[in-house]
């Protein structure tokens, strides 16, 4: 008895260890601060899976650059080192140009118009666009409208943003958007731009309230406005390979819980965001509110830059949005 006792411990841990390796595990990787609404959703994601599959699938989050940077992410998840991840969009437009189709200077007033655009047939359009490069679409979440931050002037007129050195996402329509305002445009990824900050080696940067304010780059910064000069998107993406490989059931349920985390965070996001300025400048930040007469002149100065955007892209997703617009009533 003395003997067997022994044995049977071993095989029981064994076996747990082969259960546990059996387990299908999902690694999900992301940039943005554990507090953000996109971080959030991807618990909720977590629990939803492991709820519906009954723990026989295991997702570990990744938030807050642990994996590398949003660039980094998007080179693993599309060779398959890393199972899914959540992104700015914009850092997929050079991998999938046609995505800037969604990312124009001043195309959307609100939330509902951007995400009535990316829900329909011009996202089912993206997303086979993206199956092209290897990954499969889970979902857009919300990153927001883009506000303008920097450390040496209030932006009050098109003149106050000329000469200023913007840190952007590697997106051409982005870079060329603030080339056309007088700024100088610098692509960097996310990981670098709190050091880039607070050394001086910018002036400024652009993102949406609830980013500035979870990144805590009031700390770095000293002015903000609400420009709102492009609504952006945050795409749930996953290697192709690997979803293409799971059984449908499995398929069902990562789709089921993405949707439910999807529709989560967007709610949160619109919340995040509203609060966002009133924690910015009880922090300290100045800011200044872009008056209708800046607003115009802002999108009259970058209409080109949409124009020839468009231009670059496929001739009929160009019309499928413009169709879509049109249906709309936007």
């Amino acid at each position: 008895m003395r003997i067997l006792l022994p044995l049977v411990a071993s095989t029981a841990i064994a076996l747990t260890a082969v259960m546990a390796e059996a387990k299908d595990t999902i690694r999900v990787a992301g940039n943005f601060a554990t507090e953000h609404s996109s971080s959030l959703a991807m618990v909720k994601f977590e629990e939803e899976l492991e709820r519906l599959s009954n723990g026989e699938i295991d997702v570990n989050i990744f938030p807050a650059q642990q994996l590398g940077g949003a660039a980094e992410n998007v080179q693993a998840v599309k060779i398959g080192t890393i199972e899914l991840m959540w992104v700015g969009t914009a850092y997929l437009t050079r991998t999938v140009p046609e995505l800037e189709i969604v990312g124009l200077p001043f195309q959307f007033e609100n939330r509902e118009q951007a995400f009535a655009i990316v829900d329909g047939p011009v996202g089912a359009a993206l997303d086979a666009k993206m199956a092209d490069e290897g990954m499969t679409p889970m979902g857009y979440m919300e990153l927001g409208f883009r506000q303008l931050t920097n450390n040496v002037r209030p932006i009050a007129k098109i003149e106050d943003i000329e000469g200023l050195k913007i840190r952007l996402q590697p997106n051409e329509t982005h870079l060329a958007t603030f080339r056309a305002l007088g700024a100088s445009p610098v692509a960097m990824d996310v990981k670098e731009l709190y050091s880039a900050l607070e050394q001086g080696v910018i002036d400024g940067q652009e993102n949406p309230f609830a980013i500035i304010n979870v990144a805590g780059y009031a700390e770095v910064q000293k002015h903000v406005s609400n420009t709102g000069h492009f609504f952006d998107f945050i795409s749930v993406v996953a290697n192709k390979k690997w979803f293409d490989a799971l059984d449908a059931n499995s398929q069902a349920m990562v789709k089921e819980a993405m949707a439910t985390a999807v529709a989560y965070q967007r709610e949160l996001a619109a919340e995040q965001d509203a609060a966002g300025l009133a924690q910015l400048t009880g922090k300290g930040m100045t800011y200044t509110e872009v008056s209708p007469e800046l607003a115009a002149a802002l999108r009259e100065k970058t209409a080109d830059v949409a124009a020839d955007t468009r231009s670059r892209l496929d001739p009929e997703l160009v019309k499928l949005l413009k169709d879509e617009i049109a249906r709309l009533g936007m």
